[in-house]
């Protein structure tokens, strides 16, 4: 059997039924923290674009665009919905994947529901048997890839969200193995364009891809099941000989499941999840002592180089690009003791008073940080005042990176209410966030999705 046969057999063979409650609990919050951020990404510019140039082709449809009540083909809300999932770069992130695990898979999920219908616990299968593909063949292929330069929310995402659709579909080994190997030539996204509107435009058409594998696979679509090994296949494509591991890839499939260790890491603050444990430790210096800006000389922030690489920005050129400016964020988190949406808005990244503490604000690889595969997810940081007094904080890993590092109690759901209110009427905030921590509940996603729904007149304000 080839390597894409195998995990196509895991996948089919995951039921509701068989999940840990742990799988089930964390899987839930994922989906509570990924509706949440995509409403609030529904009203970024990158989205509206994406969903303006689309406008043509996506007249009438069974599948909801979130932030308004339109209905469009699956194909288009998968696509759109999945840009809005990204938009602001707060959805979840996972330390197997090197990337964002949820963002992938949820939106071509929800609109694969809204065309199909299916109850809660089949949606939840289904998203776990993504979580699960998309991470296991991270490790297979980390971190090589991802120091490569290549996008793993979409160039691995993408199996996730196949994998996802397949299961809602309730496709065969054989098809989802197909599936599979188109998702493998619709692989893409590069670093390169981290920090503009493309990096969530990645995550739109791995959503988008994922569910048109699928589609085309049910339909008797064709593709080579060998298409990862193969000589001129994904890992030699995309990793080169000697730098995979295709065997990790099924070792202990589903023992534990990745979504329950190590888990979804749910963020605290809306920006690149590589600033978080500096801005964490930064944060904690600031809740024990007085830190007038006034009197900093300066500020030290240590990383791993691999968190480095695409943080490592003096002069962010607009609040996407600030988003991925370690010294803008450590800016802020100094100056207001937290980081906001607002904070990446407009012309805040042109703040005179955050880009005169920025340029004393350095940023450096961790000496004790090595280049090896481990992950290498803590900051530590150091400030300087005037008077030649130093503090320090060092901390191992961002606060919600994980179920051994939790957010304080009530942080996800607060941070649920704080996205969707930026397009849902408190009233319909309540009782949608119900709907979600229930959902294994529900006899038919359909009536959840159109809790999402924004009247047209809330969506034009």
């Amino acid at each position: 059997m080839t390597l894409l046969e195998q995990i196509a057999e895991k996948i089919v063979a995951i039921r509701y039924e068989d999940l840990p409650k742990e799988a089930v609990y964390w899987a839930k919050a994922a989906i509570l923290d990924t509706v949440g951020v995509t409403l609030a990404g529904s009203r970024e510019a990158c989205t509206r674009i994406v969903e303006q140039v689309l406008a043509a082709e996506s007249a009438g449809g069974d599948s909801l665009v979130f932030g308004g009540d339109r209905r469009v083909p699956p194909l288009v809300a998968a696509l759109v919905n999945g840009t809005a999932a990204h938009a602001l770069d707060f959805d979840d992130v996972s330390n197997s994947l090197g990337g964002h695990p949820s963002a992938p898979i949820l939106p071509a999920l929800f609109a694969l529901a809204d065309s199909r219908d299916c109850d809660g616990k089949a949606f939840i299968a289904a998203y776990v048997a993504g979580f699960e593909t998309e991470t296991r063949i991270a490790r297979g292929v980390h971190f090589h890839h991802y120091e490569k330069g290549w996008h793993p929310t979409a160039t691995l995402g993408v199996f996730g969200a196949t994998a996802s659709c397949c299961h809602l579909t309730r496709l065969d080994a054989a098809k989802t193995a197909q599936a599979l190997a188109i998702a493998a030539s619709f692989a893409s996204g590069i670093k390169a364009n981290f920090g503009t509107m493309t990096k969530p435009l990645h995550v739109g058409h791995t959503a988008r891809d994922g569910l048109f594998a699928a589609l085309l696979a049910q339909d008797g679509y064709t593709a080579n099941s060998g298409a990862m090994e193969h000589p001129q296949g994904f890992l030699m494509v995309y990793n080169g000989e000697g730098n995979f591991d295709a065997a990790a890839m099924l070792a202990d499939w589903g023992n534990p499941y990745d979504v329950v260790r190590p888990g979804p890491a749910f963020k605290q603050y809306p920006c690149c999840g590589s600033t978080h444990p500096a801005l964490d430790a930064l944060l904690a210096l600031r809740g024990e002592h007085a830190m007038p800006a006034g009197n900093i000389v300066r500020i030290d922030s240590w990383t791993h180089p691999r968190r480095l690489a695409h943080t490592d920005r003096p002069d962010p050129k607009s609040g996407l690009d600030a988003k991925f400016s370690v010294q803008y964020c450590l800016a802020r988190a100094a100056l207001q003791g937290q980081v906001r949406l607002e904070d990446f808005e407009g012309t805040a990244y042109d703040d005179p008073a955050v880009r005169a503490l920025m340029t004393r604000i350095h940023a450096a690889p961790h000496p004790d940080a090595g280049t090896t595969n481990e992950e290498a997810l803590g900051a530590e940081v150091r400030v300087t005042f005037a008077d030649g007094e130093i503090i320090a904080k060092k901390v191992s890993a961002a606060l919600g990176r994980g179920p051994d590092n939790p957010m304080p109690a009530g942080a996800l759901a607060a941070k649920f209410v704080n996205c969707a209110s930026r397009a849902l009427p408190q009233a319909s905030v309540a009782r949608l966030q119900q709907m979600l921590e229930t959902l294994e509940t529900a006899p038919s996603l359909k009536a959840v999705i159109a809790a999402i729904a924004v009247p047209e007149r809330l969506a034009a304000e």
